[in-house]
Protein backbone atom coordinates (compact mmCIF):
# COMPACT_ATOMS: atom_id res chain seq x y z
CA UNK A 1 0.00 0.00 0.00
CA UNK A 2 1.75 3.57 -1.09
CA UNK A 3 0.76 6.47 0.89
CA UNK A 4 -0.35 9.81 -0.69
CA UNK A 5 3.40 11.10 -0.98
CA UNK A 6 4.99 7.74 -2.75
CA UNK A 7 2.25 8.24 -5.14
CA UNK A 8 2.44 11.48 -5.92
CA UNK A 9 6.03 10.58 -6.72
CA UNK A 10 5.31 7.93 -8.72
CA UNK A 11 2.82 10.22 -10.94
CA UNK A 12 5.24 12.95 -10.72
CA UNK A 13 7.83 10.80 -12.76
CA UNK A 14 5.66 9.59 -15.07
CA UNK A 15 5.12 13.23 -16.20
CA UNK A 16 8.88 13.82 -15.97
CA UNK A 17 9.34 10.86 -18.35
CA UNK A 18 6.48 12.14 -20.83
CA UNK A 19 8.31 15.40 -20.27
CA UNK A 20 11.60 14.72 -21.28
CA UNK A 21 10.69 12.58 -24.18
CA UNK A 22 9.20 15.36 -25.44
CA UNK A 23 12.11 17.48 -24.80
CA UNK A 24 14.27 15.29 -26.19
CA UNK A 25 12.50 14.64 -29.50
CA UNK A 26 11.00 18.54 -29.88
CA UNK A 27 13.92 20.34 -28.38
CA UNK A 28 11.70 22.54 -26.59
CA UNK A 29 12.85 24.65 -23.66
CA UNK A 30 12.05 22.91 -20.23
CA UNK A 31 10.39 25.59 -19.09
CA UNK A 32 8.41 25.86 -22.13
CA UNK A 33 7.49 22.24 -21.47
CA UNK A 34 6.53 22.38 -17.89
CA UNK A 35 4.34 24.99 -18.31
CA UNK A 36 2.58 23.26 -20.83
CA UNK A 37 2.40 20.28 -18.66
CA UNK A 38 0.81 22.28 -15.66
CA UNK A 39 -1.79 23.85 -18.19
CA UNK A 40 -2.76 21.26 -19.94
CA UNK A 41 -1.98 17.78 -17.74
CA UNK A 42 -3.94 16.30 -15.12
CA UNK A 43 -1.55 16.70 -12.21
CA UNK A 44 -3.65 16.83 -9.53
CA UNK A 45 -2.26 13.64 -8.40
CA UNK A 46 1.51 15.00 -9.44
CA UNK A 47 4.21 15.89 -6.48
CA UNK A 48 4.29 19.12 -8.03
CA UNK A 49 7.77 19.84 -6.90
CA UNK A 50 9.43 17.14 -7.09
CA UNK A 51 8.18 17.07 -10.74
CA UNK A 52 9.83 20.19 -11.15
CA UNK A 53 13.16 18.87 -9.29
CA UNK A 54 13.17 16.19 -11.63
CA UNK A 55 12.66 18.37 -14.67
CA UNK A 56 15.15 21.26 -14.04
CA UNK A 57 17.87 19.17 -12.52
CA UNK A 58 17.72 16.55 -15.17
CA UNK A 59 19.04 18.33 -17.83
CA UNK A 60 21.36 20.15 -15.53
CA UNK A 61 23.02 17.41 -14.56
CA UNK A 62 23.11 15.32 -18.42
CA UNK A 63 26.91 14.94 -18.57
CA UNK A 64 27.05 13.55 -15.28
CA UNK A 65 24.15 10.89 -15.48
CA UNK A 66 25.63 10.32 -19.46
CA UNK A 67 28.86 9.39 -17.00
CA UNK A 68 27.20 7.15 -15.15
CA UNK A 69 25.17 5.25 -17.97
CA UNK A 70 27.78 5.67 -20.26
CA UNK A 71 29.90 2.33 -18.96
CA UNK A 72 26.90 0.06 -18.42
CA UNK A 73 25.57 0.27 -21.92
CA UNK A 74 27.10 -1.13 -25.41
CA UNK A 75 26.25 2.10 -27.45
CA UNK A 76 26.55 5.58 -27.12
CA UNK A 77 23.81 7.14 -24.96
CA UNK A 78 22.50 9.20 -27.57
CA UNK A 79 21.67 5.96 -29.39
CA UNK A 80 19.12 4.77 -26.62
CA UNK A 81 15.65 5.03 -26.59
CA UNK A 82 14.24 8.19 -25.97
CA UNK A 83 11.82 6.37 -23.51
CA UNK A 84 14.35 4.45 -21.80
CA UNK A 85 17.28 7.21 -21.65
CA UNK A 86 14.66 8.78 -19.93
CA UNK A 87 14.13 6.46 -17.28
CA UNK A 88 17.85 5.75 -17.14
CA UNK A 89 18.29 9.76 -16.51
CA UNK A 90 15.53 9.60 -14.12
CA UNK A 91 16.88 6.98 -12.40
CA UNK A 92 20.46 7.68 -12.10
CA UNK A 93 19.36 11.19 -10.83
CA UNK A 94 17.45 9.74 -7.88
CA UNK A 95 19.94 7.63 -6.99
CA UNK A 96 23.07 10.41 -7.03
CA UNK A 97 20.61 13.49 -5.58
CA UNK A 98 17.55 12.21 -3.98
CA UNK A 99 19.34 10.17 -0.93
CA UNK A 100 15.92 10.13 0.82
CA UNK A 101 14.74 7.59 -1.51
CA UNK A 102 16.09 4.02 -0.71
CA UNK A 103 17.81 3.04 -3.81
CA UNK A 104 16.06 -0.41 -4.27
CA UNK A 105 12.99 2.09 -4.42
CA UNK A 106 14.74 3.80 -7.27
CA UNK A 107 15.47 0.97 -9.08
CA UNK A 108 11.63 -0.47 -8.52
CA UNK A 109 9.92 2.50 -9.84
CA UNK A 110 12.36 2.79 -12.91
CA UNK A 111 11.30 -0.97 -13.76
CA UNK A 112 8.18 0.01 -13.26
CA UNK A 113 8.13 3.16 -15.54
CA UNK A 114 9.78 0.56 -18.03
CA UNK A 115 6.86 -1.67 -17.49
CA UNK A 116 4.39 0.92 -18.36
CA UNK A 117 6.29 3.26 -21.07
CA UNK A 118 8.70 1.02 -22.63
CA UNK A 119 9.73 -1.70 -24.86
CA UNK A 120 8.84 -5.10 -24.48
CA UNK A 121 11.87 -6.43 -21.80
CA UNK A 122 13.28 -2.89 -21.87
CA UNK A 123 12.85 -2.82 -17.83
CA UNK A 124 14.86 -6.13 -17.57
CA UNK A 125 18.03 -3.58 -19.48
CA UNK A 126 16.90 -0.67 -17.35
CA UNK A 127 17.31 -2.81 -14.00
CA UNK A 128 20.59 -4.36 -15.22
CA UNK A 129 21.87 -0.71 -15.96
CA UNK A 130 20.60 0.78 -12.95
CA UNK A 131 21.71 -1.87 -10.42
CA UNK A 132 25.17 -1.56 -11.65
CA UNK A 133 24.80 2.42 -11.53
CA UNK A 134 23.22 2.11 -7.60
CA UNK A 135 26.28 0.09 -6.31
CA UNK A 136 28.27 2.46 -8.02
CA UNK A 137 27.06 5.45 -6.58
CA UNK A 138 26.33 4.03 -3.07
CA UNK A 139 30.57 2.91 -2.67
CA UNK A 140 31.16 6.80 -3.66
CA UNK A 141 31.28 8.76 -0.99
CA UNK A 142 32.07 12.22 -1.56
CA UNK A 143 29.16 14.79 -1.70
CA UNK A 144 28.16 15.72 -5.20
CA UNK A 145 29.02 19.17 -6.78
CA UNK A 146 26.44 20.72 -8.39
CA UNK A 147 27.50 21.99 -12.30
CA UNK A 148 29.99 19.12 -12.20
Amino acid sequence: MHNNSTQNKTHARWRVLQALYQWQLAGHAIKTIEEQFLETQDMRKVDILYFQQLLHGIPQQLNLLNGMIKPFIDREVEQLDPTERAILYIGCYELYFCKDIPWRVVLNESIELAKKFGADKSHKYINGILDRVAHGVLEHTSTPKIGD
